[in-house]
């Protein structure tokens, strides 16, 4: 007797669908790099956030998963170069945990972060002294949302580190999450799988779920 498939093994069947159904959509790469990675598939998990390096390659959080997930798969020789560039990214773009989570990896594989370009280090500086808010999500320079999107803790973490136009684009890519799932929001179980695509794309940090 055959078990059923569990709910991570749902999400990546959906996700899998999402990634070939649309392989520019950098949202269904991200999402399933994740649920990869918790499910142990080290080297698809790599596979499909270097994908997400490709369509968004200012995607600082993309490449550090994907050195790590490399890491993980034993791939050390490929992800000294994916960290290294990724590292250039985030630093470039004045994102700093990223960057620090990176050069962390690096040192855990006996690598020291590669020296910045002056082009890097003056890039940083000008958004730095610009004073523009800087998405978490991007690395991007954009517009700081005036009011949370909805109430509670998530939507409080949202306009404190999702810019406006990120927000924006993850509405289109909500209503993609709706008509390809076929998703009630009347219904609980299919108002949960949305949210759990929303923290998925935006990258919502685990305390703001109260640490689910």
């Amino acid at each position: 007797m055959t078990n059923p498939p569990t709910d991570l093994e749902q999400r990546i069947e959906r996700f899998e669908h999402m990634a070939k159904a649309d392989p520019e959509n950098e949202m269904a790469h991200f999402s399933l790099g994740n649920a990869y990675s918790q499910m142990g598939r080290h080297a698809e998990a790599a596979e499909a956030f270097e994908e997400c390096t490709r369509i968004n390659p200012e995607m600082s959080k993309a490449w550090q998963l994907c050195g790590q997930e490399m890491v993980q798969a034993g791939w050390e020789d490929k992800a000294v170069k994916v960290l290294e560039r990724g590292y250039e990214v985030a630093a470039s773009k004045g994102d700093l945990m990223p960057r620090d989570a990176i050069a962390d990896l690096l040192r855990s594989i006996g690598k020291q972060p590669p020296e910045l370009s002056q082009e890097v280090n003056e890039a940083a500086e000008r958004i730095r002294e610009s004073g523009a808010f800087v998405c978490g999500r991007t690395g991007r320079p954009g517009t700081r949302m005036e009011h949370p999107p909805f109430r509670g803790p998530v939507g409080e973490w949202i306009r404190d580190n999702i810019s406006q136009e990120t927000w924006t684009e993850w509405i289109g890519q909500g209503t993609k999450v709706i008509n390809e799932l076929r998703l009630d929001l009347s219904r609980e179980e299919d108002q949960e799988a949305y949210d759990q695509h929303m923290h998925e794309f935006l990258g919502v940090d685990p305390e703001a779920l109260g640490g689910s």
